[in-house]
């Protein structure tokens, strides 16, 4: 019995325990993302879970060796990921897309340095709660922000000043109020002219399919694609 206590005691066999739990924490995590199709998903989330969990066994191990303050390794990793959140987080018009991604990998190897420090209640309760919050919050932002972007490509074969003021009259109809309105690259070989809108509008019996074909039905319109916001 002491033999299996030494073994469950010992710093691989605790090694081989903590690297499994960072892993399927963070790429529980990490599947919550890919069901939204987010760019970081769950090899992302697992990788830099288990990567963290490594760095702190890492620094337990040095410390062990070199007699060396096992902290300063897992202090340059929090420092270094970053770069991958900045990967995650992009630019479109007004909206920037990705943050959440980002701090749920910020979340995410915060809860494998836990974990590779030994604080396994803290890691797990951490993984309970980001997965609600990331699972479930959207359904509280949305009954208190009243407002939300719509976002429209549209397609006019001829006459676009007149077109537009048919748009534009057909979204101040619905009380969208335009942010943005620029022309996007002239499609070659074709006489399109690709316009790009941006505007707000008040969720509270918003009809966006209805106003989607309204626009469609406007002449010379030869397509209306909406971007996800």
């Amino acid at each position: 019995m002491e033999i299996v206590y030494q073994v469950f005691d010992s710093f691989w066999f605790q090694a081989i325990i903590k690297l499994i739990l960072g892993f399927v924490l963070a790429g529980i995590i990490g599947l919550e993302r890919s069901s939204w199709s987010k760019p970081a998903g769950f090899r992302t989330h697992a990788l830099v879970g288990i990567s963290s969990v490594l760095i702190m066994l890492c620094g337990e191990y040095m410390s062990k060796i070199y007699d060396m303050d096992p902290s300063r390794i897992p202090a340059q990793l929090l420092s270094g990921i970053g770069f991958i959140g900045a990967g995650t987080i992009l630019r479109d018009g007004f909206n920037v897309k990705g943050l959440t991604t980002a701090a749920g990998l910020l979340a995410v190897t915060c809860i494998g340095l836990s974990i590779g420090a030994g604080f396994y209640l803290g890691g797990i309760v951490t993984t309970l709660i980001v997965y609600i919050i990331l699972s479930y919050s959207y359904k509280i932002s949305d009954k208190l922000d009243h407002f939300d972007i719509l976002e429209l490509d549209i397609k006019i074969n001829k006459e676009l000043e007149e077109t537009l003021a048919e748009i534009e009259k057909t979204l101040s109809a619905y009380q969208v109020e335009i942010k943005q309105m620029k022309r996007l690259k002239k499609e070659e070989k074709e006489d399109i002219e690709t316009i790009h809108i941006i505007g707000n509008y008040n969720k509270k019996g918003f009809k966006k399919n209805e106003v989607i074909r309204k626009i469609t039905s406007i002449q010379n319109i030869e397509e209306v694609l909406q971007e996800d916001s």
